[in-house]
């Protein structure tokens, strides 16, 4: 097949037309709505809506962004519809939407959409992919979405990029300096040193040096959530295990409410190439197994919340309540599951922090490979994530220099990551070695990096600006007091039989009837995305048989 094939062949998916049969049957799950010509439908930043489907005249599609470019990217007619992964998440439209001549459409909700997906398995198939294609081809083209406006190199600039990259959300980026809106647009809100970044939200909304909340509440990962709601399932998490229990549990029809601090995939997310996860001989990147998770999940009606970081569990009420990091909500759940995951370990070096997102990185993303194209980098950590981080970023740096303080990888390393690093001629493994300075400057960030050999004492200085810490991470759970959650000497949390008083508990339930705990932030886990899934999916039967001993 050609690459012309191909991407006729992608077009074609991205943009099927439905037969008259298919029409007849989706038409029990919309609204007959009608539009004149020049008439909007939707408009970016501010439209809800599940799809519409054309049965007179044409929708058309257009790119659209808070500085007012819009551009055509196509026209939907008779049999088409309209609508991208956005309305499958319940989230405002990222595109504009007029009618092209006298319109007749279908509208659906967003659940008449995923009742229709659910109900009609073939039909529903072809809009999800649709659906999915449509958003690839957003993030391609970076006309539509999200407008940062900052100089190159902006500390808070990377952290903002990698929080949308890592939620598959469109975006681009715009130096004043050099394009002529971004400097109208600075001309006229005059931001001080304090200010930058700018964001301009799809609707138009200027946030001068917005948090990852800001971004989220514009672009919708972040809704609205009513304390009065009580969730069957409050999942806190959206690592694979938590993905995995919130698919499980809304299939099988139970309300699931999801809270992520960062981004769904959790830390698998930033793993370049899983080989070793059933099904997928060639392998794939965390990101694309996260990322399809997510569309699941959504289809399946989960509600998604990002950022959410949990802040405290209450256990003395029922139904159980979960309060929002930095609020004073309230969320009511009948059950809660824990697959909170853990945070990033950092070296102790004094300066360790000013380097952050300035030349110090705890995952290697596209978004990071692009920074060291050419360079040499330096990356520290011996287990599976490190070692695929290592082979991704070798194919960009000009050499990788590999850090860790065993002498060997064999103890810690899958032995296919430890063959391919041995013939990866640009990695070259440090072992007994870590880094014991960091040097630079706020404005420069980080420039060289001092490495001490520990069987010699021998320390050696490198000009190297980026390096990548894989050193493990610690268990997120000191939130978790105000509950009672037990959790071992190392804080990870104690379930089944390992928990105080566990005679006749579930596997994965916690010392608190009705909190369970999955994934990486259990005791005794295995620290396998297989494992984490396996365990995502098992507890849906044991919390079916709580909520069913509670009545």
């Amino acid at each position: 097949m050609t690459i012309y094939d191909t991407f006729k062949n992608r077009t074609a998916q991205a943009l099927p037309k439905l037969a008259p049969a298919e029409l007849k049957r989706i038409q029990r799950f919309g609204t007959l709505v009608c539009f004149k010509d020049g008439e909007r439908l939707f408009e970016a930043g501010l439209t809800y809506f599940g799809m519409y489907v054309v049965l007179k005249g044409a929708i058309r599609i257009s790119r659209y962004d808070g500085l007012g470019n819009s551009s055509v990217i196509t026209e939907h007619t008779h049999g088409e519809f309209a609508g991208e992964i956005s309305q499958l998440a319940g989230a405002p439209t990222l595109v504009n939407g007029h009618a092209v001549g006298d319109v007749e459409a279908l509208m659906l909700s967003v659940e008449g959409l995923r009742a229709l997906i659910i109900a009609e398995a073939e039909l529903g198939e072809r809009i999800v992919r649709a659906f999915i294609l449509r958003r690839v081809e957003q993030i391609d083209s970076k006309d539509g979405g999200l407008v940062l406006v900052a100089t190159p190199g902006h500390p808070r600039l990377h952290a903002l990029q990698g929080w949308l990259t890592s939620n598959g959300l469109p975006h681009r980026v715009l130096n004043p300096a050099s394009d002529g809106q971004a400097r109208a647009l600075c001309e006229h809100y005059q931001p001080t040193a304090e200010d930058w970044p700018l964001a301009v939200c799809p609707n138009g909304d200027v946030k001068k040096n917005p948090s990852v909340v800001d971004l989220g509440r514009c672009l919708g990962t972040l809704p609205p959530l009513n304390p009065d709601d009580v969730w069957d399932v409050i999942v806190v998490g959206a690592g694979p295990a938590g993905l995995a229990t919130a698919v499980y549990a809304a299939s099988e029809g139970l309300s699931v409410l999801v809270l992520e601090t960062r981004a769904y995939g959790g830390q698998a997310a930033a793993s370049a190439r899983i080989e070793n996860y059933l099904g997928f001989p060639t392998g794939i990147s965390g990101g694309a197994l996260a990322g399809r998770a997510f569309v699941q999940s959504q289809k399946f009606g989960v509600k998604m919340a990002i950022p959410a970081p949990a802040g405290r569990l209450l256990c003395d009420t029922y139904p159980l309540q979960v309060e929002m990091c930095g609020s004073l909500t309230l969320l009511q759940g009948r059950t809660v599951v824990l697959s909170c995951g853990a945070r990033y370990r950092r070296p102790s070096l004094a300066n360790l922090r000013q380097f952050e997102g300035k030349g110090v990185y705890y995952w290697a993303s596209p978004l990071e490979a692009g920074l060291c194209a050419s360079e040499e980098v330096i990356l520290v950590g011996g287990g599976n994530s490190a070692g695929q981080a290592a082979v991704y970023l070798s194919a960009h740096a000009a050499k990788v220099h590999m850090l860790i303080r065993k002498d060997s990888l064999v103890s810690t390393m899958s032995s296919y990551l430890i063959e391919r690093i041995a013939a990866t001629p640009n990695i070259e493994l440090h072992v007994e070695s870590e880094i014991v300075a960091l040097e630079g400057s706020d404005e420069e960030g980080l420039q060289q990096v001092r490495v001490r050999d520990n069987r010699s004492q021998l320390e050696t200085d490198y000009d190297i600006c980026r390096i990548f810490l894989f050193i493990g991470a610690d268990p997120n759970t000191g939130w978790l007091g105000d509950c009672g959650v037990q959790v071992d000497d190392k804080g990870f949390i104690l379930t089944g039989y390992d928990a105080p008083g566990g005679e006749g508990r579930a596997a994965l339930e916690t010392s608190v009837p009705g909190v369970f705990a999955i994934g990486d932030v259990r005791a005794n886990s295995t620290k396998r995305v297989a494992a984490a899934v396996g365990e995502g999916a098992a507890v849906v039967s044991q919390i079916h048989g709580f909520l069913a001993r509670r009545g």
